[in-house]
């Protein structure tokens, strides 16, 4: 089996999204800011970094907040990964996008779903901050890739916040510098 993997952006002072998140605006206000790496100030070490999850990747795991942020606007009405999609959701949306399931039955078991989606390929949780919340607080988590943005964004939506309880050790195993994003990997001591 292959890992379990949050591979997420996060602004320098731990936000992953702006202010004024709405399916018009996903990100927000300045959390498109997060994503210049992928878009405007994209590098060869940027690619290679998109390609990477992309490929090691058999199922990736998004919150419903995502799913109802992005799909329209970020995602354009379709799935953009080249691997099946849960959704972690207290209920079915009305409008279910081709490549995405729904699962209303908690962490557990979307994971479970996903092991036997994946094989041996590794799980992407790509969030939101409280889908990751949840898979780290229970254990979850095999690694943590977080693509460092160069920016101070002030607001939004914090990847951490007061919910962790227990001290989780980290080993880095990784970094990458790049122009807009410094790439750091860490492995989850159990």
């Amino acid at each position: 089996m292959g890992k379990i993997v949050v591979d997420i952006a996060m602004s320098l002072d731990g936000f992953i999204s702006g202010i004024n998140v709405s399916p018009q605006l996903p990100m927000g206000d300045q959390g498109l800011r997060l994503h210049d790496w992928i878009f405007d100030k994209k590098t060869a070490i940027d690619v290679n970094m998109i390609n990477e999850v992309m490929e090691t990747s058999g199922a990736v795991i998004v919150g419903r907040h995502t799913y109802d942020v992005a799909i329209d606007e970020a995602w354009e009405g379709r799935s953009p990964f080249p691997m099946p999609a849960l959704v972690i959701s207290h209920y079915k949306a009305q409008r279910i996008v081709d490549g995405f399931t729904f699962v209303t039955d908690g962490i557990e078991e979307a994971l479970k779903q996903a092991k036997t989606i994946a094989g041996n390929k590794n799980i992407w949780i790509m969030g939101g901050a409280n889908i990751i919340r949840q898979f780290i607080k229970a254990g979850l988590v095999d690694e943590l890739e977080i693509h460092l943005a160069h920016i101070l964004l002030g607001k939004g939506t914090r990847l951490f916040d007061d919910e962790l309880t227990n001290v989780v050790e980290l080993e880095r195993i990784r970094s990458i510098e790049s122009a807009a994003v410094t790439h750091v990997r860490f492995r989850i001591l159990k």
